[in-house]
Parts: C-alpha cells; sequence; structure tokens
C-alpha cells in the first residue's frame, strides 16, 4: 500500500513539472520576439553619384615677349619648378646691340641739351630749340625702357611653383610673341575634377557645396563645388561642374586625366520618416507602404507614400507636426496586426 502511495506521489509530481515547463513554452510562442525603434521625421537626404575626370583648373600659355632664336630650355614636360626659376632663354645679342645703341643715343641727346642751354645762356640759340632737344631725350628715354624691358623679357621666368605640361620649342627655333613656348599648370590648388550633371542634377547642388572624392584604396577626401556653368554644353546639352580638391602630394590616383566617383549630398525641404528595409510589410494597390506600428499595447497598420527606396533603407513621406512613431522593424511577420482601420480611428 505505502509502495502504491510512493508511486502515486511520484507520477504527481513529474506531470506537474511537465506543465510547468510547457507552459513557458506556450506563452512564449504566442508573443514572438520583434524589435520597435522610435522614428522621428527628418529632412530628406539625396547622395548624386557621378564618374568625373581630374583636370587642371588653370594651365597658361608662356610665350617671349622679343623674337629671336631660342639658346637655352632648362626644363621638359613632366617636370616641376619653383616660382622665379628661369625656364628658357633667348639668344639676346640683337637685344644687347639695340639697348646699347638706343642708349649712346639718349647720351648724346642729353650732351645736346647741354649744348643748348649753353648757347641760350649766350643768347645764341632759342627757347624753341631747347625744346626740341629736352622732347627727344624723353622720347630717347623711352626707347631705352623698351629695349630693356625686351631684353628682360627674353627669358622665360616662373610665375609659380608648378609642371611643364607640353614643350612646343627647341633649341634654335625662331620664337614670337604670338609662339607658345611651354604650356604650365600650378602644383597648389590647381586640381579639380569635372562632373557633367543634368539638368535635373543640377538643381540639387549649388557652389561651395562639399563633395567626397573616391581615391578608391587611399579612401575619401573632401572638395568643395567651384564653378557652376550658367548654361549647358550645347554639343552634350550636360552642365559642366567643377569639384575642387585638395592638395595631395605622391597620390597616383589624383593624376590628371584619371576617373573618380564624386558623391554629393544635398538635403531637400521635404520631411520623411527613414526606416531600414526589413520594416517594410508590403505595399498595397495604391503604391503606398504598409509598415507595423506599436501604440501603447496596440500593434497596427498604417500606410504611408514612398519617398525613396534604396538597398538598405525605405524613406517615408512625413509631414511638419507629424510625432515619431513606434516602428516595428523585426519579428513582424509574427505578430497579429490590425489592420489600417484601427489606424485611421485612433
Amino acid at each position: 500500500m505505502k509502495d502504491d502511495y510512493c508511486r502515486i506521489k511520484g507520477l504527481f509530481f513529474y506531470f506537474f513539472s511537465i506543465a510547468l515547463f510547457i507552459n513557458p513554452l506556450s506563452v512564449n510562442g504566442a508573443e514572438p520576439d520583434y524589435q520597435v525603434a522610435v522614428i522621428e521625421a527628418t529632412f530628406l537626404e539625396n547622395t548624386l553619384q557621378k564618374t568625373g575626370k581630374v583636370a587642371y583648373k588653370r594651365m597658361l600659355k608662356l610665350s617671349f615677349k622679343s623674337s629671336g632664336y631660342l639658346s637655352t630650355i632648362n626644363i621638359d614636360e613632366g617636370e616641376y619648378f619653383k616660382q622665379g626659376d628661369v625656364l628658357a632663354t633667348l639668344d639676346v645679342t640683337e637685344l644687347n646691340q639695340q639697348k646699347n645703341a638706343t642708349y649712346a643715343r639718349l647720351l648724346q641727346a642729353k650732351r645736346e641739351v647741354q649744348r643748348v642751354e649753353s648757347l641760350l645762356s649766350k643768347k645764341l640759340s632759342s627757347e624753341k630749340e631747347l625744346d626740341i632737344a629736352k622732347t627727344q631725350v624723353e622720347t630717347l628715354r623711352a626707347d631705352y625702357k623698351v629695349a630693356y624691358y625686351h631684353l628682360e623679357k627674353a627669358q622665360l621666368i616662373a610665375p609659380f611653383d608648378g609642371v611643364v605640361l607640353t614643350r612646343s620649342s627647341e633649341l634654335g627655333e625662331l620664337q614670337s610673341p604670338q609662339k607658345t613656348a611651354l604650356t604650365v599648370a600650378a602644383s597648389s590648388n590647381n586640381l579639380i575634377v569635372k562632373l557633367a550633371l543634368t539638368s535635373k542634377e543640377i538643381a540639387t547642388v549649388k557652389l561651395n557645396q562639399r563633395a567626397m572624392v573616391n581615391l578608391g584604396a587611399q579612401g575619401f577626401i573632401t572638395g568643395v563645388i567651384s564653378k557652376m556653368p550658367a548654361m549647358a554644353d550645347p554639343q552634350s546639352h550636360l552642365f559642366i561642374v567643377e569639384v575642387l580638391i585638395p592638395d595631395i602630394n605622391n597620390m597616383k590616383e589624383m593624376a590628371v586625366g584619371n576617373l573618380v566617383e564624386v558623391l554629393i549630398t544635398s538635403t531637400s525641404e521635404q520631411l520623411v520618416y527613414m526606416l531600414p528595409v526589413s520594416a517594410l510589410n508590403k505595399v498595397n494597390k495604391q503604391g503606398k507602404a504598409l509598415i507595423a506600428l506599436k501604440k501603447a499595447e496596440e500593434i497596427y497598420h498604417k500606410s504611408f507614400y514612398i519617398e525613396k527606396l534604396t538597398n538598405d533603407f525605405i524613406f517615408l513621406a512625413a509631414s511638419a507636426n507629424d510625432p515619431a512613431i513606434n516602428v516595428i522593424t523585426q519579428g513582424w511577420q509574427g505578430l497579429t496586426i490590425k489592420p489600417i482601420a484601427f489606424a485611421e480611428s485612433n
């Protein structure tokens, strides 16, 4: 009898333990885990991704002021120079002779003035002859300055630190003011990325706006939009925008002519809720997004107009006075969600 009592007591505790174990599982199964995020309305950001070509913002064509034969050239294409360096010179034999001859005539004119003044003091000349002599001195002084200027300009002096892009002259060639000897570019604050934008794209950017330039393995650098055209290119009908990039040393990625990726982010006046794509339940027949929201203990669907959709986020239309919303971003699939009518009645 005692053994039967012990056996019944053991079975009772066994089934009671199983009941306690099963009960929590059934509760958890009825309310699966889900995640809620509080989302506030923010201004919509648009990121424009374009590919552009690296170029020099400014290039300068150097030519001699005087005519003559090229006697020395101290630099070649692709070589860098410093401000004040002598890049090339002309044969100045003829220019020196012209300067010296003009100087000799100037000295002679000055002596003529002295002679006329001496004669005038003895009343052997006139004021008119003295004026003529002084005018001749001023004329020859101006001629001498011009001759000296031409002699100075018989050499090309670097106007800034830079690099030679093209060399258009060889030793012994006759140079003239109309002929370009060297084409150079400044090596500081002179690199740009040229982007071709459509009329819709250019409406989203502005002057001095920041842009991110992708250098591949080197990462991103920050540039600014330095030039906005007033009209489109007549052939391509695109707007050529320039992004000025900061000085960079020893980066092959920024070699002139290379193609680089540029990201330009702008903020619009449109307010949106920015949600992860995982929060999207479905899109209804009207093209609206159905999102599961939580208010107090209630979970319900609400529809929103879709402003923008990317691989990772969905942007839903919002208004200025719209409050923050509690969005179920994950786990909504296993929930019992009230229909849209519930949201409209509350």
